[in-house]
């Protein structure tokens, strides 16, 4: 199969959908990569070390667009991306199509196979392709929360961790899934007071047991979230429904409770974030205000370190990546963890969750037409 891989043009993302060790996997199974010219710029990937792994080099995206057979990204297509798209092609990336009608009305109109990275299950359920980015995007949200805190940045001006004499920082995280777990990890690492909030009290009672009790445990309820976010000098948004929009835990209303300069990091804003005032922002601008409170909604945080997510990604993506482009659409027929990453297919959704968010028709994946 004949295997593109454009540069992302999305701000400041600087990730790429293969690393020149992925590339050497697919051409040991017979494909023909290109890659755009300097797609591998932002991870010191050069044009030169790609051709060693035996990828061909190309001008411009609008190539690869034209004649690859699958395309393979990092982020979501930009408009002038789905444009290119059609009939035949599959599209294997992340998507987070349910807060995002714009893009999913550009792909299916394409006609294109999209296959998200978000929605890829394996054999016991999880997440695979959505773990190692939460996993950067859970350390990320605590030093986001951190810069956005000092008084320079809009914030109360306080130390996560405090010093000797000073109490530290109050950390809430709501959601106690991955990204969840790697901000606790992190907030507990620089010394703050942690709180996690989930709906399920098993994943609670493990988290106890991991953190040895350094973690404040709640179970979610308004009442809890009302009051953890009024003592909390930050609160990180973590809840995750796989495919479908974030459901909005904290709103507007709430914001009140909270103290003048506190800070919000909302992990979720891929999915349309958890907190009823977010909305995306980037690198280049990543904060604002909204009733004294900091709002940091960036949208794809892991592009800021793009060598380790990257390298990260590209180890989670690459048995997937090699099942499709081995077998085509029929590897979606037969692998189960692709058909729940299936999410639209010429011109119809194949995902319930998407279907249900966007108000369209969906089909199961089994009556993937031959």
């Amino acid at each position: 199969m004949r295997i593109g891989v454009p540069k992302e043009i999305k701000t400041h993302e600087y990730r790429v959908g293969l690393t020149p060790f992925a590339v050497r996997e697919y051409v040991a199974h017979g494909h023909d990569v290109m890659i755009e010219k300097g797609a591998g710029t932002g991870i010191g990937a050069s044009d030169a070390e790609y051709q060693r792994a035996g990828a061909r080099i190309v001008d411009s995206a609008a190539e690869i667009f034209a004649t690859a057979e699958m395309i393979v990204k990092v982020k979501e297509p930009q408009a002038a991306e789905w444009s290119q798209l059609r009939e035949g092609q599959i599209l294997f990336t992340y998507l987070h199509l349910a807060p995002d009608p714009d893009q999913a009305n550009g792909l299916l109109e394409s006609g294109v196979t999209a296959v998200a990275y978000e929605t890829v299950t394996d054999d016991r359920g999880a997440l695979p392709l959505l773990a190692p980015m939460s996993e950067v995007a859970g350390r990320l949200s605590i030093e986001a929360a951190g810069d956005a805190l000092k008084r320079h940045s809009g914030g109360r001006g306080l130390l996560l961790g405090g010093v000797p004499g000073v109490r530290p920082a109050r950390v809430v995280v709501l959601g106690g899934g991955v990204v969840g777990t790697h901000a606790a990890r992190m907030a507990v690492g620089l010394g703050a007071e942690v709180t996690v909030i989930d709906r399920f009290i098993p994943r609670l009672r493990e988290l106890d047991e991991l953190f040895g009790g350094r973690v404040r445990t709640r179970v979610s309820t308004i009442d809890a979230v009302e009051s953890e976010i009024a003592d909390a000098d930050a609160v990180i948004g973590a809840v995750l429904i796989a495919g479908a929009s974030a459901p909005r835990l904290v709103t507007r209303a709430m914001l009140s409770l909270m103290k003048p300069g506190a800070v919000v990091v909302d992990v979720a804003i891929d999915q349309g974030g958890c907190f009823e005032t977010s909305h995306a922002t980037t690198h280049a601008d990543p904060t604002y205000v909204v009733d004294n409170i900091v709002h940091y909604c960036v949208a794809n945080m892991p592009g800021a370190v793009p060598l380790t997510s990257s390298f990260a990604l590209n180890n989670a993506t690459l048995p997937y990546g090699l099942a499709l482009a081995d077998g085509g659409v029929e590897a979606i027929r037969r692998n189960p963890g692709l058909a729940a990453g299936l999410n639209l297919h010429r011109g119809t959704v194949f995902n319930q969750a998407v279907g249900a968010s966007l108000n369209l028709p969906w089909k199961r994946p089994d009556a993937l037409a031959a």
